[in-house]
């Protein structure tokens, strides 16, 4: 929130800069105000609800600064910003931060309308009340006041609002016509400005263009399906847009998914009854096709999970199944020694689940190798470090020892023969990057033994793989080994030269010697330790010292002596009689 605060402090001075412009007009930069609003008030994270209250509260500290107060704290009294008082430019942006707070608030319902669907009606008000604060803010934009740049964007965002409006209304066609217009009117004004402002319209150009490619495919454009899809390949199309799209590519799947009965699979061929395993099944192809087209590495990620998650999908789809048809089997009393259909069907959706995640470690693996090669340019950023890379070779590990235990498969040694191949290819990679782990440490008979173990295994690997022919995905030890030999030589070179610099210290320097400076003041040597945590000063605490003992005097006579008799300095007993008794009672007699 202090933050915040900050951040809110400095805009204000940006806005109120923007008031008049050189040929006397009013101006306005909506879309620069409304991105770096957003950007640095919660949108940047996805959080609607802090971008609506920083809206409530612009508005509040704007209406405060021109005085225009709807009312006091006891009574509301409604007013309306005209044409006649449009002296400022600030009278604009409060209409911009209405407009704003509605859609956000519209935004941060739709994400909540995902648990409760009624809440979507409370979404369409919210962007119809947007879109009526943009048309308002369009006509106060004709006066004469202002000027043509800023008309020309608030035509461009009453464009925007209103083809989301009839976006979310699933009205195709004049959703497709808002957005052509806003999308021309940004493009216009991109070719007319600064190459900062350009880009700024540019990125809103790129934002519209899926949603217009979205609409003409409902239309009836069936050639738009091929834009969106080359979409999701580069990235592009993200928030409202991104859903939409996998709904889209989902519906297209179930229409096909009717024609698919069954899949083969280690020579077995498996019905498939269950409609969301055909979906899955059917679309797994363009999947695969999807990520290997991926432009970036964060692309091919984000395909990547999309892929799993629905794969976890359709096992938990299939489970359920499995278990219906296990209570079944229990009241019919059937037992047969062969795995069922579905049971076979679960091993294969587990076995994708699992290449999947195989690949995809194996996919960030080589992107962090990449970065381990590059130079360190920035101090103070970590790099990337081999223990990283150990980290995902033990869960490709992890993997392929599920994909060892799959039902149905214990009899098929081909099988086998390609997870242990693989598990040794993996086990190399990994025993590669201990070893240069301590290497950077300079542990080098460490790891010296880690790269023959890398050899080891490699040929392991050459040899046993000239017996599979059809082996796939099986990753090229050839590298590695050519990697290896380097690596040892650099080794053996560097211990060397760590060995020589050790040498040049004079061995009289070297001796280790673990008496206290302050016993050997008399003689120099190079003691590390003494500019060390622990410098070897004094002994401490100090050593115990033998001291004489305090005597110790026993009386052995006291037994054998005679003392005087004192009987006659011992007072005597007189007779008081009855004075005496009474003065012994109230003590005057002691």
């Amino acid at each position: 929130m202090t933050t915040d605060k900050q951040n809110e402090a400095k805009i204000p001075s940006m806005d109120e800069n923007k008031k008049n412009l050189p040929d006397g007009g009013l101006g306005l930069e909506i879309l620069q105000i409304i991105k770096e609003s957003q950007q640095q008030h919660g949108l940047r994270h996805g959080d609607y609800h802090r971008y609506k209250n920083y809206c409530t509260r612009r508005l509040r500290r704007l209406r405060k600064a021109l005085g225009f107060k709807l009312g006091n704290r006891h009574k509301f009294i409604g007013k309306k910003i005209t044409v006649e008082i449009l002296t400022d430019s600030r009278y604009l942006l409060m209409v911009v931060m209405e407009a704003e707070r509605a859609w956000s608030y519209a935004m941060q319902l739709k994400q909540e309308a995902n648990t409760e669907p009624r809440k979507r009606f409370h979404v369409i008000s919210r962007l119809r009340k947007a879109a009526k604060h943009s048309e308002k803010l369009e006509k106060l934009c004709e006066s004469p006041k202002v000027d043509a740049k800023t008309k020309l964007e608030a035509q461009a965002y009453t464009a925007y609002l209103a083809g989301t409006v009839q976006f979310e209304l699933q009205e195709w066609k004049p959703a497709m016509e808002a957005f052509n217009k806003c999308k021309t009117i940004y493009e216009k004004l991109a070719s007319a400005f600064t190459e900062e402002m350009s880009a700024l319209y540019r990125q809103r150009v790129e934002e519209i263009s899926p949603n217009i490619r979205y609409c003409a495919y409902n239309i009836g454009d069936q050639n738009a399906i091929n834009d969106l899809m080359q979409m999701r390949l580069t990235g592009g199309g993200g928030g409202m847009m991104a859903e939409k799209l996998e709904a889209l590519i989902t519906q297209a799947r179930t229409k096909q998914a009717a024609t698919m009965s069954e899949v083969e699979w280690r020579g077995r061929t498996v019905p498939v009854k269950i409609d969301k395993a055909r979906v899955f099944l059917l679309g797994l192809a363009d999947n695969e096709a999807a990520i290997a087209q991926a432009a970036n590495e964060e692309t091919k990620e984000h395909l990547y999970e999309t892929l799993l998650a629905e794969c976890r999908d359709t096992i938990q789809a299939v489970k359920e199944e499995l278990k219906n048809e296990k209570q079944r089997e229990r009241s019919c009393d059937s037992d047969s020694g062969k795995v069922s259909n579905l049971q076979f069907l679960h091993s294969y959706l587990t076995y994708i689940k699992l290449c999947t995640l195989v690949k995809r470690n194996d996919s960030m693996a080589h992107t962090l190798q990449a970065k381990l090669k590059e130079p360190e340019t920035d101090e103070n950023k970590r790099g990337a470090r081999p223990q990283d890379l150990i980290r995902l070779y033990d869960i490709i590990l992890q993997s392929l020892a599920e994909l060892s235990t799959l039902q149905g498969l214990e009899d098929d040694h081909s099988f086998k023969m390609e997870v242990s191949l693989k598990t040794l290819v993996y086990k190399a990679y990994r025993c590669f990057f201990i070893a240069q782990s301590y290497v950077l440490v300079k542990k080098w008979s460490e790891a010296l033994v880690l790269y023959e173990r890398v050899l080891k295994y490699a040929k392991e690997v050459q040899s046993d793989a000239k017996n599979l022919n059809n082996l796939k995905d099986l990753p090229d030890v050839q590298e590695l080994i050519a990697e290896v030999n380097a690596e040892k030589y650099s080794l053996q070179a560097a211990a060397i030269l760590d060995t020589d610099e050790t040498a040049e210290v004079p061995s009289q320097q070297q001796v280790k010697d673990n008496t206290p400076l302050c016993n050997r003041l008399d003689s120099f040597r190079l003691d590390p330790a003494l500019v060390g945590k622990q410098p070897n000063l004094v002994p401490f605490p100090p050593e115990f010292q033998p001291i004489p003992c305090k005597p110790l005097f026993f009386d052995l006579a006291l037994n054998h002596v005679t003392f005087p008799s004192l009987d006659d300095r011992v007072e005597q007993k007189g007779k008081g009689g009855l004075t005496g008794y009474i003065k012994g009672i109230f003590g005057f007699g002691s």
